[in-house]
């Protein structure tokens, strides 16, 4: 189905802001955080986050659930968390690591981290790699376990 040119500038605009997008990335570990944690992560007041988080649930990026007084918050989905990757992806820049911690930190995950729902990384490639290699992975029309993959 079609999709209009105003409805896209209007979803690209919320993601137009560097806060919403960083409270996007903090996301991407599948977690659900309160809108207070968020706040402190990207840097910004609570009335400022709780704009941007309604901006982001009003867009179907995320969705929140209350537990008494606290407002917690998730990606939507595999669909908004591949939405926040294919734009990262576009993108293709890496943000260099600000001090020696970062940096360890940004090594380990080069080699295996989850993100969002699924492995990446190199181990994560490796892993896939010797599934199909090994024939307990099909790749024919889509991602399969084989019969030898099933037991």
């Amino acid at each position: 189905m079609p999709v209009s040119a105003e409805s896209i500038a209007r979803f690209a605009a919320v993601l137009a802001d560097r806060s919403r997008v960083e409270v996007c990335l903090a996301l991407m570990d599948g977690r659900a955080w309160t809108a207070a944690e968020l706040a402190r992560h990207v840097g910004i007041a609570r009335s400022t986050a709780s704009e941007h988080l309604t901006a982001l649930v009003r867009a179907g990026l995320l969705v929140e659930r209350r537990q008494g007084r606290a407002r917690y918050l998730q990606l939507a989905g595999p669909e908004a968390a591949a939405v926040i990757e294919e734009l990262g992806a576009a993108v293709g820049e890496r943000v260099r690591p600000s001090s020696l911690r970062a940096a360890r930190a940004d090594s380990l995950l080069t080699g295996a981290r989850t993100c969002y729902d699924h492995l990446a990384g190199r181990w994560g490639v490796s892993l896939y790699d010797a599934l199909v290699s090994s024939g307990l992975l099909s790749v024919d029309g889509g991602l399969a376990l084989t019969p030898a993959g099933r037991r």
